[in-house]
């Protein structure tokens, strides 16, 4: 049997033709607050994506968001955005970023364009920091911003996707 793979809007039902955003958060995230608030300030997740989800439906769209400390349960999430016909991907994904092939890999498999957040800025600490396994797939990459990077990343993504679907194509400005 062989199956047709359709463009991710001619896919989408018609109950869903709202933009979908998948805000990923990796390990130790959900100590935000509390942990090291000199590096990472001292906002919550949840503060975070209350305000995401709140930006996300007054513009229109769907924005879900998901933490996990286990690289596996993230990668599963990347591979059900995938099934979902999520149109963005923002993701955190923390600790793994300078570790994880395997994420890297659900990413570039997934072909959904995502942009990689950081809230300190990854260059200005630990040379180990430095490299990211995801930065050269990315749409883009927002590093130490704090939490209003997150924002911007929400902005960004809601224009890629209202420009790409405007122009009736599925173009991305960076092939995965």
């Amino acid at each position: 049997m062989t199956t047709k793979r359709t463009g991710r809007a001619a896919a989408k039902s018609a109950h869903s033709l709202r933009p979908h955003i998948l805000v990923l958060h990796g390990p130790n995230l959900n100590l935000l607050g509390s942990r090291e608030p000199q590096h990472y300030g001292v906002a919550t997740l949840d503060d975070i994506n209350q305000d995401l989800v709140g930006r996300g439906e007054a513009a229109g769209a769907l924005v879900e968001t998901f933490q996990h400390n286990h690289e596996g349960a993230l990668i599963e999430r990347i591979h059900q955005a995938a099934r979902d016909h999520a149109d963005f991907i923002i993701i955190n994904p923390a600790g793994y970023t300078h570790t994880s092939v395997a994420m890297r890999d659900a990413l570039a498999a997934s072909a959904i364009p995502f942009v990689e957040i950081h809230l300190s800025n990854i260059y200005a600490r630990e040379s180990f920091r430095h490299h990211s396994y995801f930065s050269d797939l990315a749409v883009g990459v927002v590093s130490g911003l704090g939490a209003q990077g997150y924002e911007l990343a929400l902005e960004y993504a809601l224009r890629h996707i209202q420009n790409r679907t405007s122009h009736g194509s599925q173009k991305t400005e960076k092939a995965h």
